[in-house]
């Protein structure tokens, strides 16, 4: 064990040490990161179009991925392969519902952004106005967001930094851990692409029938899915999403051996952050169907207890 965590804080200290050395990815991945906020900042800002992070949301993380990578680590080819499976998913997924038109500053614009904008969400409502708008763009949208991207990526600079450690003695081999969270980082690419097929399908459907004057029953009458995963919970593939980079981050512990790392820092601030999108998410969805909270007190958000509970009880919940 004292092996494990001389691993790690030799591991934490190259990060810090050679921060200055282009040869280091930490400091590489970081560059490019501040460039990549510069320009969707600048670029948001010309086009009234806050979702330019959104575009290269899908990509950055696979970008320093492959900028960390260890040639002669098997466990750093196998992160950015995962990454890039996980990547090329998203970002085909994007695409699909609109998000890229060309010039490539246009395209579908994330309808919280607007909502935002426009002052209507609680705690944020001077965002209404030119100078918080900008500010706000600034420093969370463009800047804060891009580096939350480049920290969910950071365990590949820590399994970088383990590699060419001399502390580390078998850090470029795979474990059972390694296996792990492979398995369930697939697994939870998996759910995420069956759920965001079923929002799809779904929401496709419910506009078809819409545009052709056709009526709407069940689901579609309510306004939002309430079957397949989304009986279960009522956003899984933000549970998902959630849940691949923590397993992400345990490569870096199965390099290190040490259960904590400075790129915890990633998977838990991703978390934070889907817990206000979500909660924004949900307020702008009670707005517009009255019904969501009958959902809501059914099914809940992440996680799959009210669902279980309602099974174990052998009852359906009521949707009415």
């Amino acid at each position: 064990m004292a092996a494990y965590n001389e691993c790690s804080g030799e591991a934490f200290a190259s990060a810090v040490s050679k921060f200055s050395d282009f040869s280091d990815p930490a400091l590489t991945t970081f560059v490019a990161m501040l460039g990549i906020s510069t320009m969707c900042f600048v670029v948001s800002t010309i086009s009234g179009n806050a979702s330019q992070v959104d575009k290269i949301w899908s990509m950055t993380p696979v970008l320093y991925s492959w900028m960390a990578l260890d040639a002669s680590s098997s466990r750093s080819l196998l992160m950015a392969v995962l990454a890039t499976v996980w990547g090329v998913r998203l970002t085909w997924n994007f695409n699909r519902r609109g998000g890229y038109e060309w010039p490539p500053w246009k395209g579908e614009e994330d309808y919280r952004w607007p909502a935002l904008r426009q002052g209507i969400i609680p705690g944020f409502t001077t965002l209404d106005r030119p100078i918080p708008w900008m500010i706000f763009n600034l420093t969370f949208i463009s800047f804060y967001q891009n580096a939350l991207l480049w920290l969910t990526a950071a365990p590949s600079l820590v399994v970088w930094a383990a590699a060419n450690s001399d502390k580390c003695s078998g850090a470029k081999d795979l474990n059972w851990l390694d296996y792990v969270a492979a398995a369930l980082m697939l697994t939870f690419i998996t759910i995420e692409s069956v759920a965001d097929n079923q929002q799809y399908a779904f929401q496709t459907e419910k506009y078809r029938k819409k545009d052709a004057g056709e009526p709407l029953e069940g689901d579609m009458a309510d306004g939002f899915n309430q079957s397949g995963l989304y009986a279960i919970v009522r956003k899984p593939n933000y549970a998902s999403e959630q849940s691949i980079w923590v397993c992400y981050y345990f490569f870096g512990v199965a390099a290190t051996g040490n259960i904590l790392n400075w790129s915890v820092l990633g998977c838990l601030l991703l978390i934070a952050l889907f817990q206000g999108s979500g909660w924004m998410t949900e307020l702008i969805t009670l707005k517009k169907y009255p019904k969501y909270a009958i959902y809501m007190q059914r099914v809940g958000q992440y996680l799959p207890f009210k669902f279980i509970w309602n099974k174990v009880r052998g009852e359906e919940a009521k949707r009415d």
